[in-house]
């Protein structure tokens, strides 16, 4: 019952804003004008001489109301910094508009009703900033936020006063009497404090329930209107708000709690006045004598011997020690707020974004609200090509049939740095009972019609006739990206056909796709895109290697990975760093040939390895690169097949490409002077790529790095917590006689692969090419005069890495090599980039290995992991998992 009235109260005040906001308005000015009845001789000012009293007051009581007031500054920071948390300018604009018109009501009722007496105003006006209240209203402004239409905004309006209103009125009324209990006290000051706070409360709720709803759908309607009809004020995180502040319904053993309050506090207010005696009645005998003993006490007006402004200015400069606490207080949290505090982007779900709207869902919920406009609907007697040239004049009713995409913006803008979860999904799915606007796509020929014009083109589609397309086959499903307007759209339908074949068709509402530049995407590092993975990013450092500093970035979600690494960078930097070299510097590739048989493939291996055939071999491959330059040739024989290993180096790329292009280029001189052989394959895994390999091990592949330090022993014991005869013996038990036990080939070592795969991720490598670049020995001594202190060392020989090409080219990853200075290509050296980073990747391997080894030696290992390496989050079931609860 109550939430239907609150509902209909809500419709009401949605519908007839203007109504509302005039009347209450009128209201005010009304209660501003009735000085009449109030009587208020108290004023003093610029011409009225106000005769003082003499009151003693304590300094307990001066800083009792200086820390009161400073509170009530605080609480008013907080309250609008957590309302700046939300990114919103309009939550932030219509808060603040629902505190001065409360603030404006409330000071307005007290001076112009309540008391001819305005002493303790200033005492009580903290004790009003404490009571007000901002959640409810920022909530009910979360529900119109939610909307996409006017009809909407006023749907929700009414809605989340069905959910909002009853538990405000409870509050509302629970706050008066528990404050109003104050104003039976018989304390003069205690008296005014509580009657203006019962009257803040009231203020409040008359606010909430009328000015502040039809102000909300009012500015909406208004920001619509000044769009061409499109709604600027749609925020990706308030697309669940209905649901959520229905999940957070009140407890109702609070709710009557608070009712059985309300009961007890109406008898003692009934019963302390009305029904007990009165003690302040007295004879009226004396009322004439104390108002003429009260006479002296009358303000008087004087003709003021200075001017107004000097008289304010006056005012102002001689303040007392407590307002001069106050308002420092009050300028320096304001300073803050407005030039030391980030604030979140707004969403870029709006009309400057038209595009981003257009997320995965169902079945089309207003599809065009957000993302496109309408346009007049022309007769279905035309031919398709006819009917898109002809955009006649039509009625609102016909225009509502054909709706129609916004056009692209001339220039896409530049890629912004806001992470947006591609949760819109849920959004469309709450929607998909409301009637959409768009009742049926248009015919296959006229869209495709569309589709070839090149003055129309796919902007003109809808999202359901751009899968029409598709599944007709007129637009290939891995080409959306490339023949959409934005690439990011592509994705958006792809994304929603992906979506009704799932088993949860709700799976991808986490995975984000927004505000990221596909273009680097597209014909370079994936095919049919569906989003990006965010994967966290960690810093590890300073890193002291050969007399510079790194900070290294590991892109990782193991739990005390860069913590371990951080702290075996402390004790490299402690020692005095760590020293590197390159070893060697070539990739490889593999193909296998056949002859007719082992004896002429025999003969064709004695030709590679001949300075002649070498020669002419080597000269065409270095034709297919300015980079490319073939080093050696390792030719191997099984049968008639032949196995021949390209060295080359590749400058500053990984160079799998690149090397793969010679080598073809060498084969085809090969057949020249042997006709009869045959390649069976350019890589025969003789390479060997992404496989662990013994080749790759002893040959070494791509870069071969060695690394070195030496940590004192007092490092040892501080900082590892542990000491050099400890760690010596671990490493010899686990990294070379356990790795033998096991039959490892590379393995020598604790946990090479979690350092290269976390920086392989950040800064854009394959990471399928850390299973060969983990190779690595790490080899522990003893050393120094008194051998306590610690020589370590890492080798590793097949480290697989560049700084150009592939995903070096996405921009976050070129954020992390531009971290570490070798983003690119070395213009001074090339391959000079791609050889730091290997190094890197040595040293920070180092760096972890030294730290695991020293909590191994410890026994630190299961405690620091069960510490930091365990979730605390209570996960849900998913649907279809199988508990001990279930069974």
């Amino acid at each position: 019952m109550l939430t239907h009235l609150f509902r209909m109260h809500g419709l009401l005040v949605a519908s007839h804003q203007w109504e509302v906001i005039v009347g209450t308005v009128t209201l005010t000015i009304c209660m501003m004008s009735m000085n009449m009845f109030t009587g208020n001789d108290q004023i003093c000012g610029w011409n009225f001489d106000c005769p003082k009293t003499e009151e003693q007051i304590l300094s307990s009581d001066i800083i009792i109301l200086t820390i009161t007031r400073c509170i009530a500054i605080v609480y008013i920071y907080f309250q609008f910094q957590n309302l700046r948390q939300l990114g919103s300018k309009y939550i932030l604009g219509i808060a603040g508009l629902f505190t001065i018109f409360s603030s404006f009501v409330f000071s307005t009722v007290v001076i112009h009703f309540l008391d001819k007496e305005l002493t303790g105003l200033n005492e009580a006006l903290p004790f009003f900033l404490l009571l007000i209240d901002l959640s409810k209203a920022c909530a009910l402004a979360k529900f119109a936020l939610s909307s996409n239409s006017q009809d909407e905004v006023r749907d929700n309006i009414a809605r989340g006063m069905a959910v909002l209103g009853p538990t405000f009125t409870l509050d509302a009324l629970v706050e008066c009497l528990v404050i109003g209990v104050g104003t039976m006290s018989g304390v003069r000051q205690l008296e005014i404090m509580c009657c203006f706070g019962c009257m803040s409360v009231l203020a409040n709720y008359f606010v909430f329930m009328t000015f502040f709803p039809a102000c909300v759908s009012l500015v909406l309607e208004l920001s619509r209107e000044s769009q061409e009809g499109h709604p600027i004020w749609q925020l990706s995180h308030f697309s669940r708000v209905m649901e959520e502040e229905e999940d957070n319904k009140p407890n109702p053993v609070t709710q009557r709690v608070k009712m059985i309050m309300s009961l007890g506090l109406v008898m003692v207010h009934a019963h302390s006045r009305w029904i007990a005696e009165p003690l302040s009645i007295n004879t009226p005998v004396g009322m004439p004598q104390v108002s003429m003993d009260l006479d002296h006490l009358s303000p008087r007006r004087i003709e003021p011997e200075k001017p107004l402004w000097h008289f304010y200015l006056t005012r102002m400069i001689s303040m007392d020690i407590e307002q001069v606490i106050c308002l420092a207080l009050a300028l320096l949290l304001a300073i803050k707020y407005i030039f030391f505090e980030q604030v979140e982007m707004e969403s870029t779900l709006s009309l400057k974004n038209p595009m981003a709207m257009s997320a995965p869902a169902l079945t089309p919920r207003r599809p065009t609200e957000t993302c496109c406009r309408m346009e007049p609907y022309t007769s279905r007697s035309l031919t398709p090509a006819q009917n898109v040239a002809a955009l006649a004049p039509a009625s609102k009713e016909e225009r509502d049939e054909v709706i129609r995409p916004l056009s692209a913006p001339a220039t896409d803008p530049q890629p912004k740095s806001i992470f947006v979860v591609g949760g819109v999904e849920e959004e469309f799915k709450s929607k998909i009972d409301k009637p959409s606007l768009l009742q049926k796509p248009r015919g296959l020929e006229e869209c495709v019609a569309i589709l070839n014009n090149p003055e129309l083109g796919p902007r003109l589609l809808s999202d359901a006739e751009v899968m029409l397309l598709v599944n007709s086959k007129h637009i290939p499903a891995y080409k959306l990206e490339a023949m959409m307007e934005r690439p990011e759209r592509g994705v958006a339908i792809r994304r929603q056909m992906i979506s009704a074949k799932l088993p949860f068709p709700s799976a991808l509402s986490s995975l984000p796709y927004t505000d990221y530049d596909y273009s680097k995407v597209m014909g370079a590092c994936c095919e049919n895109v569906i989003g990006y993975m965010p994967v966290p990013v960690g810093v590890a450092g300073p890193l002291h290697l050969d007399g510079k500093q790194f900070q290294v970035p590991m892109a990782t979600t193991e739990g005390c990975l860069v913590a371990s690494t951080n702290r075996g960078c402390r004790a490299i930097a402690l020692a005095g760093g760590a020293s590197s070299r390159i070893l060697a510097d070539s990739m490889t590739r593999g193909p296998v040939v056949r002859l007719p048989s082992a004896c002429k493939a025999s003969e064709v291996k004695a030709w590679l390895e001949s300075t002649d055939g070498f020669q002419a071999i080597k000269d065409a491959f270095d034709n297919t690169s300015r980079f490319a330059r073939l080093q050696k040739l390792l030719v191997a024989l099984a049968g008639r097949n032949l196995y021949i290993r390209f060295h080359s180096k590749t400058g500053d790329a990984m160079g799998m490409n690149m090397i793969s292009k010679g080598t073809e280029q060498a084969l085809s001189r090969l057949q020249q002077n042997f006709p009869e052989l045959q390649v069976v394959a350019i890589s025969g895994n003789y390479c060997t790529d992404k496989k662990p390999a013994a080749i790759n091990w002893i040959e070494g592949r791509g870069k071969s790095a060695v690394c070195e330090a030496t940590i004192p022993a007092k490092v040892v014991r501080e900082v590892l917590k542990t000491s050099t005869e400890a760690l010596v013996e671990v490493n010899i038990s686990k990294n070379l006689v356990g790795s033998a036990m096991a039959g490892s080939i590379g393995g020598c070592n604790a946990h090479a692969a979690n350092l290269v795969a976390a920086i392989y991720i950040a800064c854009g490598q394959d990471p399928a090419q850390s299973v060969g670049s983990s190779n690595c020995i790490t080899l522990m001594e003893a050393s120094g005069p008194t051998g306590e202190d610690l020589y370590i060392s890492c080798t590793m020989p097949s480290i697989e890495l560049g700084t150009v090409g592939g995903g070096t080219n996405l921009p976050p990853q070129q954020a992390c090599l531009q971290m570490l200075g070798v983003q690119g290509a070395s213009q001074d050296c090339p391959g000079e980039n791609a050889r730091q980073l290997a190094r890197v990747v040595c040293a920070t391997v180092l760096a972890g290995e030294l730290s695991l080894m020293a909590a191994l030696a410890a026994g630190h290992l299961v405690k620091s992991h069960m510490t930091h390496n365990r979730s605390k989050v209570n996960l849900q079931e998913t649907p279809g998992t199988c508990t001990r609860k279930a069974s």
